[in-house]
């Protein structure tokens, strides 16, 4: 994986593997999206460990306005949510990411440091994530949506860093799943408030951690959060990253 752009062999792969994605749901129709829970048995249900982690949460834009009522509603828009959820958590996990949650309108996922392959710092990999979902959502899902009359897809992103815990919780034997629990965890999700439709916004923790050349395509945020840095008690900045990958077709 290139954490720097978009590599054209992935992209090729990339378009093949949603083509075929919408011919099957075209065809098949499953009654429920489901949740992508990740398997990890190093983690016994109640036990957790604590680590360094970028946390990324997407949000679809204006979900509950889509016309949903009737049963031809309702299969549309669950065909556009598989096309377009299937392809985000699997670029997630390219990306080295764990998908803890997936609930339909967005998804929730965790990047550590030292995953991926080739390894690479959390931020790094959730920020190059997050612009590859833009692109695929823009160049490759959009035109098919573009076919029927479902409004194109928006979404924005939220990305922090920091310190979380990774628990396993849950009943042995029923269910049960990984997540990420932590302030980081929770101001990610926070963030999301300060997002517009089609935005990647950032903490500061992220952007300390990014290359430099990537700094000049974060914008700081005239926002408020509340947050502060507990040692200075001075405000937590956020960012809105405009970088974007370059179209290879």
């Amino acid at each position: 994986m290139d954490y720097d752009g978009l590599l054209t062999s992935y992209w090729q792969g990339q378009i093949s593997r949603i083509n075929a994605l919408r011919d099957k749901i075209v065809a098949i129709v499953p009654s429920q999206p489901g949740r992508v829970v990740p398997e990890d048995e190093d983690l016994v249900i109640g036990q957790g460990r604590r680590l360094k982690m970028a946390i990324l949460f997407l949000d679809i834009s204006s979900f509950s306005e889509r016309p949903s009522e009737t049963d031809d509603e309702q299969k549309l828009l669950l065909r556009v949510l598989n096309l377009f959820s299937t392809e985000m958590i699997r670029i997630a996990e390219e990306y080295g990411g764990t998908v803890e949650k997936n609930t339909g309108d967005g998804l929730m996922a965790y990047f550590e440091d030292g995953g991926g392959t080739p390894a690479e710092i959390g931020s790094k990999r959730a920020v190059a994530c997050a612009l590859t979902m833009m692109a695929a959502n823009d160049y490759l899902i959009k035109p098919i949506l573009d076919a029927t009359p479902v409004p194109d897809i928006k979404f924005r992103v939220s990305i922090d860093y920091g310190s979380a815990t990774v628990a396993r919780l849950g009943a042995a034997q029923r269910f049960n799943a990984n997540v990420a629990i932590g302030a980081t965890a929770n101001f990610a999700s926070k963030m999301l408030d300060f997002a517009g439709p089609s935005d990647i916004v950032i903490g500061a923790s992220v952007r300390n951690q990014l290359p430099s050349t990537w700094h000049q395509f974060t914008q700081p945020m005239p926002v408020t959060t509340g947050w502060v840095y507990r040692l200075t008690g001075l405000p937590y900045s956020l960012y809105k990253y405009t970088g974007r990958w370059n179209r290879l077709m």
